[in-house]
């Protein structure tokens, strides 16, 4: 499978509606003083999320599960949790990523922070049950392309071989 497969292209303005309507879901369930955002995708919707959720102290987590954008290698933790984190309730500390895929990189902010809620945008089936809120599922063969990765640029109608 190529990433042009089963390409799922996420504009500006669908991404911040997703992030809003994540923020919806999680400000029925409160209680959080902190979020931290998996970087680098978790970054968008984490402060979308606070400016919704009237939070302020973001902390991030910067984990490297793909090397060279579209390969996937070994999950390395680049910056640890800070001890402003580490000191908190774990059960007030609000967890964001743009997207669960495997459950990877999810598997490890987990086990960091055992109790936190742990919130993406979107989801695909086999890293779904790590996530206790997503807004979106997509196929485990679906490629997403964020904003933050595009440009803009002509699209092939399927018809013609387009994705």
């Amino acid at each position: 499978m190529t990433l042009e497969d089963k390409a799922f292209p996420v504009s500006w303005d669908a991404f911040h509606r997703d992030a809003r309507a994540l923020a919806w879901r999680l400000s029925a369930i409160g209680g959080f003083s902190a979020i931290v955002a998996v970087t680098r995708g978790g970054l968008v919707p984490a402060g979308i999320v606070a400016r919704e959720l009237g939070i302020r102290v973001i902390e991030t987590i910067c984990v490297a599960s793909y090397h060279e954008e579209n390969l996937r290698g070994e999950v390395e933790v680049l910056k640890p949790l800070s001890e402003t984190i580490l000191s908190r309730p774990s059960e007030e500390v609000l967890i964001i990523d743009d997207l669960v895929d495997t459950g990877a990189t999810a598997r490890v902010v987990r086990e960091l922070l055992p109790k936190a809620h742990f919130a993406t945008v979107y989801a695909k089936p086999q890293g779904r049950p790590l996530v206790d809120t997503f807004v979106t599922e997509v196929s485990q063969d679906t490629w997403i392309f964020f904003p933050w990765d595009t440009g803009l640029s002509f699209q092939a109608p399927i018809a013609k071989g387009g994705a």
